[in-house]
């Protein structure tokens, strides 16, 4: 696959982290591969934590060109100069928020593995649908999205996909062909170097 043809990176936070050590390590990582965007994902219900993180994380990001979005708070997109929204509820409340939020907003949603959300959530308006999880997991209802939905996707449709969830470097060379992103995230920062694990992934590409 030629380089310009290759899936490009959206980078996912944890779901928790240290606001002291984390934005030096997100660096790191986003100074070591190109990343298109930073989807920030957090746990917490604590409303000054997220705003603080998001303030944290578009610091690094922006600095490096880089979009950042936030998962589903969107009261915190605009006050916070955020570049939009990726909803985990799939195609429910993009077309209210597009109207909300302005043509320059990304919104992105995710479908899990289905079709006809992913064609919902499109044609009310979002920049990208994002299908998952690839790889094996305990969480959720254990269900894998099928490649032929990716695979279906990149021959029908025109906006972009994320292919995410459970990657590993074979999922990744089985996908790359047929998605325009992979999100990447849970896999590396458990690691004790992410920046070397992401690499270590993307040798996939």
């Amino acid at each position: 696959m030629p380089e310009t043809d290759r899936p490009q990176i959206t980078l996912i936070t944890p779901p928790s982290f240290d606001l002291e050590l984390f934005p030096d390590q997100l660096a790191a990582v986003m100074d070591s591969v190109d990343i298109a965007c930073l989807r920030l994902s957090l746990a917490s219900g604590d409303a000054d934590f997220i705003a603080r993180a998001a303030d944290a994380c578009r610091v690094v990001a922006h600095a490096r060109d880089v979009a950042i979005v936030i998962e589903n708070h969107v009261k915190l997109v605009e006050p916070h100069g955020l570049d939009g929204v990726h909803l985990t509820d799939g195609a429910r409340q993009v077309r209210a928020l597009r109207k909300d939020l302005g043509a320059d907003a990304i919104i992105g949603a995710y479908c899990a593995g289905s079709r006809h959300d992913g064609m919902a959530a499109a044609e009310a308006g979002a920049d990208y649908v994002a299908f998952g999880p690839a790889g094996e997991t305990p969480l959720g209802r254990g269900e894998r999205l099928e490649f032929d939905t990716i695979e279906w996707w990149s021959q029908v449709i025109e906006v972009p996909c994320i292919t995410e969830g459970a990657l590993t470097l074979e999922l990744i060379r089985q996908y790359a062909p047929v998605t325009d992103f992979f999100a990447i995230g849970p896999e590396i920062w458990g690691e004790e170097d992410a920046a070397a694990a992401l690499k270590d992934l993307l040798k996939g590409l």
